[in-house]
């Protein structure tokens, strides 16, 4: 019985600690003392796509607000009966179908979920790195990184941005924030080290 129990109460504390929406979603301090789990999946992203945390956590917090089941609104047929919606976006990172594909066939991941915060940042950990790869933008650059993210690797290739200004509105917004994550990151830098453990 103690060690169903035990099992029971660590099961409890991962989905309680990966599923609820952080208090303070403009602060990464905050974000990461209330949700060990985010610093970890964050930090092993970053460590293997050479990514940074605050690109990472800006990207989650401008897609979906750090709502794991989000998508996008449904559109109204006479703007009133509820219809499709747009994509078929999903989860932390609203990676569409076809990209979530990509992304697990290239990684051997055939069980990844949208809906997982840890498959969501590896995720956007990987679009950057192969955005690196395509279009030669800076991992660093997130301003260009994610006019790839919301356009596609093709229409920015294709500079499709210089027509699109809430695509511009958006990416400037996500800079902004990874730059306020960053210079709050640094100054918790030494508190997060000092409780982070690998497990």
């Amino acid at each position: 019985f103690y060690k169903i129990n035990k099992s029971f109460i660590i099961l409890l504390f991962c989905l309680t600690a990966c599923s609820s929406v952080p208090k303070y979603p403009q602060n990464a301090c905050k974000i990461f003392s209330e949700k060990y789990f985010y610093l970890k999946y964050t930090r092993a992203s970053s460590k293997k796509w050479g990514v940074p945390i605050s690109s990472i956590l800006a990207v989650i917090n401008k897609e979906s607000s750090f709502k794991r089941f989000a998508k996008p609104k449904r559109t109204k047929l006479f703007k009133i009966i509820p219809y499709r919606r747009p994509s078929s976006s999903l989860g932390f990172s609203q990676a569409v179908n076809k990209t979530w594909d990509l992304y697990k066939k290239e990684n051997n991941k055939p069980a990844a979920l949208r809906i997982s915060f840890k498959n969501s940042s590896d995720f956007i950990g990987w679009y950057f790195w192969k955005t690196n790869k395509i279009n030669k933008v800076s991992l660093k650059d997130t301003r260009n990184m994610y006019l790839n993210y919301y356009l596609g690797w093709g229409a920015y290739k294709n500079k499709a941005y210089e027509k699109d200004r809430k695509a511009i509105i958006f990416a400037k917004s996500v800079e902004k924030q990874a730059k306020i994550y960053k210079i709050q990151l640094r100054e918790c830098k030494s508190i997060l080290d000092k409780n982070y453990i690998i497990f």
